[in-house]
């Protein structure tokens, strides 16, 4: 059992601890807020028996082992580091950091105190997700793939109405790249690589932040289309087209249906399995396993494919003069 503690009070948060429970390799023992009565708060409705306002005194807690965090995109490189230096292990949610800069550093540290880093991004560690990237070469010669992700957000309405919420804000380092894009992102890296070549199209907001966007992902003999949007909203299914057959799923996170239609028969079988409900468990039990296990072959293609999608949405964003706070 892992004790851990949790920066961020979101909705988000409270989806990770409730996995963490039913995962049974995680036991809350901390919270921390900006705010006493929100950290008291958040502790009592999940029996914590620790909650801090002070970050660094919550980093130097010999108890906790493991921190999940879950504050503004723009914060989460300082805490991170915080807390990698009082050797505790960090899972950081989605977007990890910035730029690739901060990812380095904070991996260089990590290795220095004897501890692992790792992305919370739920998507690719989950059964269905192991099942499409098995069975992929049932597909063929790949030829095409489109992965949207486009998801109105209720914070454009607030937008829309003169205020910045942190995620359509360069100074909170958002987007909709690095806030939604990163789901369909992750598949592809996971199941095709790095690309030879990236090119980003987004729909500027007057932030200096991408609304919606297309990304263009150029391998050898194919090319993947992710479209991703936090300003519309779309029921268009993910695809991944081969010469033999095609991939239908329903959506790229989570990914809860997984069709192949054979492209001579036309005949289709539904591959995927049913999943938890709440499917942050899925890389909670990783997580743990790497960490209990030392499993360090399982957490370097975690590592890897960290560094590959930020090293993307990096490349995409200086493509569009999108700079962020953090980079100023």
């Amino acid at each position: 059992m892992i004790n851990f503690a949790t920066v961020g009070t979101g909705w988000i948060t409270e989806s990770f601890i409730q996995a963490a429970s039913l995962s049974k390799q995680f036991q809350l023992v901390g919270v921390y807020s900006r705010t006493e009565e929100k950290a008291k708060k958040l502790a009592d409705q999940y029996k914590a028996p620790n909650f801090y306002s002070d970050l660094a005194e919550m980093a130097k807690s010999k108890e906790i082992q493991a921190v999940y965090i879950a504050s503004p995109n723009s914060v989460h490189f300082e805490q991170t580091l915080t807390f990698l230096k009082n050797n505790k292990h960090v899972i950081c949610e989605k977007p990890i950091f910035s730029n690739t800069a901060e990812l380095a550093e904070a991996y260089r540290t990590a290795e220095e105190n004897g501890v692992y880093l790792f992305e919370a991004i739920r998507n690719i560690h989950t059964p269905n997700f192991k099942i499409l990237k098995e069975k992929l070469p049932l597909a063929g010669k790949l030829r095409s793939t489109t992965l949207p992700y486009i998801q109105y957000s209720s914070r454009y309405d607030l937008f829309l109405q003169g205020e910045e919420p942190n995620i359509f804000s360069a100074k909170y380092s958002g987007g909709a790249l690095v806030d939604l894009g990163v789901y369909p992102l992750y598949l592809a890296v996971g199941l095709f690589g790095e690309p030879n070549k990236v090119t980003y199209h987004p729909v500027m907001l007057r932030s200096g932040v991408d609304g919606s966007g297309t990304l263009v992902l150029e391998y050898k003999e194919f090319v993947c289309t992710i479209l991703c949007s936090k300003i519309s909203h779309s029921v268009l299914p993910c695809e991944i087209h081969g010469e033999a057959g095609t991939f239908v799923l329903e959506d790229a996170a989570p990914i809860s249906e997984i069709k192949f239609i054979d492209s001579h028969t036309k005949v289709s079988q539904i591959l995927s399995v049913e999943q938890e409900e709440q499917n942050m468990i899925y890389e909670c039990l990783n997580i743990a396993h790497i960490i209990e296990t030392k499993n360090n072959e399982q957490y370097n293609r975690l590592k890897n494919w960290s560094e590959i999608v930020l090293r993307i949405t990096e490349e995409a964003r200086k493509q569009n003069n999108i700079i962020f706070a953090a980079e100023k």
